[in-house]
């Protein structure tokens, strides 16, 4: 479904300080697959992402979506088939509009608006069925600002609100990165059950060694712009953290 071909980046070009992250490299997800992604810092893990989603361009090379290249094309575009949530819980969101307002904004994402309301009563009814399903505990603070939030609450948001509108790949930048340990067990459920019961294919980009092994069908490890590691299925399931933890080391 997602394919890297013969892909070339390089940052600083001509600098002193130019470093050539991929050289040549070729990556390739299969429609409903859920890859997580580790890897030390400057492994070309959230550059992967941003890659795919058009945040960053290539200098040279394919990025191939259900065969179709989409190399040059824009990224508010692919938005249209790519949801993405970040690591800091504050960027996927606006801090100063009501839960009930963010929610609508992604409801309406790729819609036409008009000067009518973009919150109905039917829409808040909606909203509130929506919240309660993900177990959040919001239903009654749809009109609370999105910043009065904890961590862990704007995240299960922003994972609700990356998928609302019909998308096909799901992008997760070290989205569990900035919560304590409970918290994430309860955001890696969420993202788990989003992903199976949507159908999606993702990426996830995580330091969590235990949520890399335990969710997902597939893991890769990154070096220096390389996949060093790729493992799924049942070599996947019987691999214990120790090893994971022991390869990564080395």
């Amino acid at each position: 479904m997602i394919e890297l071909v013969d892909i070339c980046k390089s940052f600083s070009d001509g600098n002193v300080n130019e470093t050539v992250l991929f050289d040549n490299f070729n990556f390739k997800v299969e429609k409903g697959d859920f890859v997580s992604l580790i890897g030390s810092n400057g492994s070309g893990k959230t550059t992967l992402l941003n890659l795919i989603t058009g945040t960053v361009e290539a200098d040279s090379g394919k990025i191939m979506l259900d065969g179709k290249d989409i190399t040059r094309q824009k990224e508010f575009v692919r938005a249209k088939r790519i949801g993405r949530v970040f690591q800091d819980p504050k960027s996927g969101v606006a801090n100063a509009m009501t839960v009930a307002e963010n929610i609508s904004l992604a409801h309406n994402k790729g819609k036409p608006y008009g000067l009518s309301s973009g919150i109905s009563k039917k829409n808040l009814d909606y909203y509130r069925e929506l919240v309660s399903e993900a177990g959040l505990g919001l239903e009654d603070k749809l009109n609370v600002p999105m910043g009065a939030l904890s961590g862990g609450q704007r995240q299960s948001l922003s994972l609700i609100m990356a998928t609302m509108t019909p998308v096909d790949i799901l992008v997760l930048d070290e989205h569990t990165s900035a919560l304590d340990p409970k918290t994430v067990d309860g955001i890696m459920a969420l993202t788990d059950r989003i992903i199976r019961e949507k159908n999606l294919t993702a990426l996830m980009v995580t330091h969590n060694l235990r949520s890399a092994l335990e969710y997902g069908n597939r893991l890769c490890m990154m070096k220096e712009g390389k996949v060093e590691l790729d493992i799924r299925g049942e070599e996947k399931e019987k691999m214990p953290v120790s090893e994971l933890l022991r390869l990564f080391n080395e």
